[in-house]
């Protein structure tokens, strides 16, 4: 009983410190919800999440957001460190808490909405959203006693500004160095939280950091375009190989597991299924230049295939929601090579001299074992002995040459000994 009671006693007024950094994302609400119930259950004195992101989802935002104007705790939103920046979704996510903080050098604003699925939105529809953003960030400001003149400019206009201008028109609160200098301002403060008065007692308490769970780094890591498209390439050629190799496993089980995993990445993303339908028929065009003679044709059809795929496969205006240059090359060029080389292969095994049957001795050198002549003798050539005929006498133990093969028997010529 008096362990229990020690360690509940030394949990309670713990500040939690968290960290968001990335797009606004269902890994991202999952992680701050969880980081805020397990502030609440602890009776933590405040959580602390340090945010750097370019912004994100529309529908992560608002369940992040919901969840910090009604969390039973002070939430302190601290973009950090130096460099970084809450833009759009993210600024909705500051002006929720109930203290905004930030760090010299970081900047906040842009929040203007966007069209994650690219497709083109008429203006009528445009202003709806972008009414419906202002009217949002702009009630979240009234709730937290903040500028809310300039929350309408950051959604019309895509304002953005600094720390200290922030502090100066009243978007931030705090302008703090590093995680013990805002911990160290906010002792002392008096804040509301649920409409009660709360004066935040944070000098001398213990810091605890929420770190993300396998699950939540995973889901992370799987909203991100580039590792989508990945796991998709590796997912259908993996099947693919298997599907020509039965019984080689090892690409059967992770190309499962890797289309698996792609589809449900795709599941999260703006994803253009013509771009999915495309990579799939790039596949399958590299699949049959291998056992269809097309001269190439085929290789080329998947090659522009899988560009083209490549580049429609995510349609966003948002730059963090579409796939890098760089890594649709290199995943082209690497495919492309591959199968290239196969082909080269192929052309190259057509002319090459055939090592085996009737064919595959013609040329070789032999040993007379008998008298050839006209109406035959027997040599030994490649390991075997041979029935041969020769237009000219050829002598025992001579050197021979193959030079046709006719019903089983061999023509030969008299070689020379070197």
């Amino acid at each position: 009983m008096f362990v229990l009671f020690v360690c509940v006693f030394l949990s309670a007024g713990e500040i939690y410190v968290g960290e968001l950094d990335g797009v606004i994302s269902p890994a991202s609400s999952s992680y701050l919800l969880r980081s805020i119930e397990l502030a609440e259950q602890n009776d933590a004195a405040c959580l602390i999440m340090q945010l750097d992101t370019p912004g994100g989802l529309d529908i992560s935002m608002r369940e992040i957001a919901k969840r910090v104007l009604n969390a039973e705790i002070p939430i302190v939103v601290y973009v950090a460190p130096k460099g970084a920046r809450a833009a759009s979704a993210g600024v909705f996510i500051l002006y929720a808490s109930h203290v905004a903080a930030m760090a010299p050098g970081t900047n906040v604003g842009a929040a203007h909405p966007v069209n994650i699925g690219g497709e083109q939105v008429d203006s009528v529809m445009a202003e709806k959203v972008t009414n419906d953003a202002v009217a949002y960030l702009q009630a979240i400001a009234k709730e937290r006693g903040r500028n809310e003149r300039w929350a309408e400019q950051a959604v019309r206009e895509s304002a953005s500004i600094d720390a200290e201008t922030a502090r100066r028109i009243g978007v931030c609160e705090i302008v703090a160095d590093d995680v013990d200098d805002l911990i160290a301002q906010l002792n002392g403060r008096t804040i509301e939280v649920n409409k009660e008065k709360y004066t935040l007692q944070t000098e001398g308490h213990p810091v605890k950091d929420v770190e993300m769970t396998l699950k939540e780094r995973l889901l992370l890591l799987l909203t991100n375009p580039n590792v989508a498209y990945i796991l998709l390439l590796l997912g259908i050629y993996g099947l693919f190989f298997e599907l020509q190799n039965p019984g080689m496993i090892f690409p059967g089980v992770v190309g499962a597991i890797c289309i698996i995993l792609g589809f449900y990445a795709l599941h999260l993303l703006p994803v253009n299924y013509a771009g999915v339908a495309l990579i799939f028929l790039s596949a399958v065009l590299f699949i049959l230049e291998i056992y269809v003679t097309s001269n190439g044709l085929l290789a080329i059809g998947g090659i522009v295939a899988l560009v083209f795929g490549s580049i429609i496969l995510f349609e966003s205006d948002v730059p963090f929601l579409r796939l890098s240059w760089e890594v649709i090359m290199f995943a082209v060029g690497i495919i492309a090579a591959f199968f290239i080389f196969l082909v080269f292969l192929g052309f190259r095994a057509q002319f090459r001299k055939r090592q085996t049957g009737q064919e595959g001795i013609v040329g070789e050198i032999g040993i007379a074992k008998t008298k050839i002549d006209q109406s035959g003798g027997t040599v030994f050539v490649h390991g075997e002995f041979w029935n041969a005929v020769s237009d000219t006498v050829i002598k025992k133990d001579a050197r021979v040459r193959v030079v046709s093969v006719e019903a089983m028997i061999l023509k030969v010529e008299f070689v020379e000994s070197k």
